[in-house]
C-alpha cells in the first residue's frame, strides 16, 4: 500500500529513460505496484452519504427524488 508520504516515482519524460524504465519494470527489476483503495477512503463514502441525508430538508430530498424519477422517465422514454 502506497501511503501519502511514500511518494511513487514519476515517470520520466525522456522516452530514452522511459523505454529503459519499461523494460526494468516488465523484466521484474522494478517493482510497478498500483496504488490500493486506502480504507479510510472508502469508508469516507460510507459514513458521507449518511451525513448529507441528514443535513437535506425533506422538501430538498423529494425534489432531488422527482428530478431523479423525470430522468428515469426521460431515458426509458427514449429507448422505446
Amino acid at each position: 500500500m502506497v501511503r501519502m508520504t511514500e511518494k511513487k516515482p514519476k515517470r520520466p519524460r525522456d522516452p530514452n529513460q522511459l523505454a529503459k524504465m519499461v523494460i526494468d519494470i516488465a523484466t521484474g527489476e522494478v517493482a510497478d505496484e498500483k496504488p490500493s483503495v486506502d480504507r479510510r477512503g472508502a469508508a469516507g463514502g460510507k459514513v458521507g452519504g449518511a451525513a448529507r441525508a441528514k443535513t437535506l430538508t425533506p422538501e430538498r430530498k423529494r425534489e432531488i427524488a422527482q428530478n431523479a424519477a423525470k430522468s428515469r422517465w426521460k431515458a426509458s422514454a427514449r429507448s422505446d
